[in-house]
């Protein structure tokens, strides 16, 4: 051999004793054990961390009191968490089967899926891998969604150690909860709602497979805009879904073969603020506050707020004010109908539960919401709670008669009341005096002057407390005799609950609208809507006896017919600012309002020549709004009749003029039309002077309206019965 091939032999042997098996193994186990070392610090190193502020992000939720959606309101992310025992069984079984059918069984991590992944990332292949529900949920729960190796490494970590230190169980409810399904959907709440218009307690097993595949390629896979190719795919995955658990014992056979694919409902905007929304909204953000959620804690997310609106008669309030008042305005090309906004509260009087609520054009469109602002007078809706504190006090007159409906007054206008240390002499509907009108003639025809003395008799001070234990606000609440006109303020919402005590005979109620709020980590206690007597059930009742009649033959005739009992009140304040229409059957209480309001800074304008229909007053657009909605509201009717006792508490014989009786309150007419000059027309034609004010809320549902300063007390308001009234007659004096 020579010395060429020697050499190549020694080389041979020296690479065969450099590569030996034996050092090629060690080195394997080497570069394995640096691994295993790597990855054991890496395991050390990296902690569970806490969650990322999207995953735990939520909406609110706002129902109607039947369960169905109102709003969403919150965090931006169309979310609602729910526990997983909410989730039908088998539906959770579909995500199990479309996503990792081992999930039950393994350790958390799939290392061939995770390795694929990595590679893909590492390669620009793409960014799909295999990855369990675990590692899905830890991504979405704990880290983002940037597809990077260094990613991939902490996912595989705190998977094994999620599903070391959680249940299974939890695993599948967090990642439920948190993956995103497409159409703005993110949880599996959501995605009920946005593919089937169901809760996910309500979905079936063959929904939940739909969904269940949805989350492979949501936009492909969404059925409203899918391709004919994403069609058959996503078939193919529901059904390859549902296969899978048949395989895992998770479905019958025979109920699979039953099974035909659920084709979702077309995607729909998701609910925002417009319209009545944001009022209904705001109000009941308002009362949560009242009741110790704070704006705070609410802003987290995460809550459900049913609230106890009937979305049937809140649809029929708002077709009531569309159909009475909005189609009669030009909003556009008439200065005093672009002033106009109207507002309305409905309670149950038997539980204090807020029906229906409108809060303006749009809550969008005018920020303050009409149904619960504070800033306008209720007008002479007020003088009811005189009537009652007299008879709740048992109160005299100047002569020594105790005050009843048929007691005595004297109705001249500009009467100078008699007892009073603060003068006071107001002056009746178109100055009309009234030959000794007893005390429901001068409800029925809204008397200042008779119910300005009755207020003296009572005294201002009895008055007050008598009101403020009604409901009435205790703000700019004047003690002078002058708070027969309802000079102070208040809201439909306040007087709602008012006239809803009224009809519960005395027992107090206050309006709620919030039906309950619960979040996963504390509920709020409902308002309590009933509260106890406050005044006697006879004081109650004889005033609603006095407000029958007013519907009857007085100023809220336009409120009448036989297809309900109903007791009510009109009012309108100084100017004609606003005018009310409070009212109520046995079953339903509701105040209606319209105020005159400058769309240049809010300003209290008047609300003359409305619809080109003159004077505005209580007993017009307001009765005719609410007996639309009444009709509508009680299904066209109800047989219901008020239950009064002991109503001739504190009446009086008629002796000191045996001429003027209530017989002789003629019945006005059905439909409104102009009359004579108030100098053509006898006392007992032309009615005193009642007085439909703005309504106020207690509370603001957008925000708490700044107040707008009250007016000077007025000598005189201007309620009467619609048509009574000279078309375009100027302002009383002193208003």
């Amino acid at each position: 051999m020579g010395r060429a091939d020697a050499r190549r032999a020694a080389g041979s042997g020296g690479i065969r004793r450099l590569f030996t098996w034996r050092k090629l193994l060690g080195t394997f186990f080497g570069l394995c054990l640096l691994v295993m070392g790597a990855f054991a610090a890496l395991y050390l190193y990296v902690d569970v961390p806490a969650a990322n502020a999207q995953a735990e992000k939520q909406s609110n939720v706002y129902k109607y009191s039947d369960g169905s959606l109102l709003a969403r309101t919150g965090s931006g992310v169309n979310r609602e968490i729910v526990d997983l025992d909410v989730v039908p069984r088998k539906v959770q079984h579909a995500f199990v089967a479309a996503e990792n059918k081992s999930f039950y069984r393994d350790q958390g991590v799939d290392l061939k899926g995770t390795a694929r992944g990595m590679f893909n990332t590492l390669t620009g292949k793409g960014k799909q891998g295999g990855s369990t529900i675990t590692q899905q949920y830890v991504k979405n729960y704990y880290l983002t969604q940037d597809q990077t190796v260094t990613r991939k490494l902490k996912e595989l970590v705190i998977s094994l150690k999620v599903d070391q230190r959680m249940k299974k169980d939890d695993i599948l409810a967090g990642y439920l909860n948190t993956v995103y399904y497409g159409r703005g959907a993110s949880g599996i709440q959501a995605a009920a709602q946005a593919y089937y218009g169901v809760d996910a307690k309500d979905l079936d097993v063959s929904q939940g497979a739909y969904l269940a595949a949805l989350l492979q390629a949501p936009s492909q896979y969404d059925w409203a805009v899918a391709s004919a190719t994403g069609k058959k795919l996503v078939k193919n995955r529901w059904a390859y879904t549902l296969d899978n658990m048949v395989d895992e014992g998770w479905l019958d056979r025979g109920e699979r073969a039953k099974l035909t694919f659920p084709v979702p409902q077309s995607p729909k905007a998701a609910p925002g603020m417009e319209g009545q929304t944001g009022y209904l909204v705001e109000a009941a953000n308002q009362e949560m506050a009242r009741q110790g959620v704070t704006e705070e804690m609410r802003e987290a997310g995460g809550w459900t707020i049913t609230l106890n609106i009937d979305r049937k008669k809140q649809k029929q309030l708002e077709k009531s004010v569309d159909r009475e008042l909005e189609s009669r305005l030009d909003r556009k090309d008439n200065k005093v109908d672009a002033t106009v906004q109207a507002g309305a509260t409905s309670v149950d009087p038997k539980t204090g539960k807020v029906l229906a609520l409108y809060g303006g054009v749009g809550a969008t469109e005018h920020y303050i919401s009409n149904a619960t602002r504070r800033d306008y007078q209720p007008a002479s809706t007020f003088k009811p709670l005189v009537l009652a504190s007299a008879l709740e006090n048992g109160s005299t007159t100047q002569d020594g008669d105790l005050i009843g409906l048929d007691t005595v007054y004297d109705g001249t206008s500009k009467r100078p009341v008699v007892g009073s240390d603060i003068p006071f002499a107001p002056e009746n509907e178109d100055d009309v005096s009234y030959d000794s009108p007893t005390v429901r003639k001068a409800m029925d025809k809204s008397i200042n002057s008779v119910f300005a003395q009755m207020v003296v008799d009572v005294t201002p001070s009895a008055v007050k407390k008598t009101a403020l234990s009604l409901g009435v606000p205790d703000k700019n609440f004047p003690t002078s005799p002058a708070i027969t006109l309802g000079t102070m303020n208040a809201s439909t919402w306040d007087m709602a609950g008012v006239y809803a005590t009224l009809d519960n005979h005395g027992k107090k109620v206050t309006p709620a609208i919030v039906k309950s709020a619960e979040h996963r980590d504390r509920t709020m206690e409902p308002v309590d809507g009933t509260g106890g007597q406050v005044i006697s059930r006879t004081s109650a009742d004889t005033v609603t006896k006095a407000l029958t009649e007013v519907v009857d033959v007085g100023s809220g005739h336009e409120a009448d017919t036989a297809a309900y009992d109903a007791a009510g009140k009109t009012g309108t304040s100084e100017n004609n600012k606003s005018a009310w229409f409070a009212a109520y059957t046995p079953e339903l209480t509701t105040v209606v309002a319209l105020y005159g309001e400058s769309p240049q800074g809010g300003t209290q304008v008047s609300l003359t020549g409305t619809a080109n229909s003159g004077r505005a007053n209580g007993g017009g657009f307001p009765a005719r709004i609410w007996a639309d909605y009444t009709l509508g509201a009680l299904g066209g009717g109800s047989d219901a009749t008020f239950d009064l006792e002991g109503v001739e508490r504190g009446e009086t014989t008629v002796t000191e003029s045996p001429s003027v009786t209530p017989s002789q309150t003629p019945s006005p007419q059905e439909t409104p039309s102009p009359e004579p000059d108030a100098s053509s027309e006898s006392p007992s034609e032309t009615p005193g002077g009642e007085s439909p004010s703005s309504r106020p809320p207690s509370e603001s549902p957008s925000s708490t309206p700044s107040e707008t300063p009250s007016a000077p007390e007025p000598t005189g308001n201007v309620d009467q019965p619609p048509g009574e009234r000279p078309v375009g007659d100027p302002a009383l004096p002193g208003q």
